[in-house]
């Protein structure tokens, strides 16, 4: 005689999905907001790489007050640029933060730094 094994329920349970949804939900919501600090990041590090044709400080500024303009750039000015010179050329260096509110108390800290190319 044979016995036949039982077999059990396979699958995902509803709390299970539900759970999933959530998940895929709450970092959907993160990226969302991620996302647009990301594409001012490449503005930036785009009109760092325009100001360093500049020949002086205050004109490297100026380029990049100009281009942040256009661009829409609101979380760095000329003014936070690190302007140097190494091997006869320009370096445009800079650094920022954004944060992004989660819930409640929690934050996500975003960090983006760059130099020009």
């Amino acid at each position: 005689m044979r016995q036949q094994a039982k077999s059990g329920q396979r699958g995902v349970s509803f709390i299970g999905v539900i759970f999933v949804i959530a998940v895929l939900a709450f970092v959907g919501l993160v990226g969302a907001q991620a996302f647009p600090t990301y594409l001012e990041y490449q503005s930036v590090q785009k009109a760092v790489n325009k100001a360093k044709e500049g020949s002086s400080v205050p004109e490297v500024r100026i380029i990049f007050d100009k281009a942040a303009q256009v661009d829409d750039i609101k979380s760095i000015t000329g003014k936070d640029l690190d302007v140097a010179k190494e091997n006869d050329k320009v370096v445009v260096r800079f650094a920022y933060n954004k944060e992004i509110h989660i819930f409640g108390p929690a934050f996500l800290l975003l960090k983006y730094a760059g130099q020009s190319k």
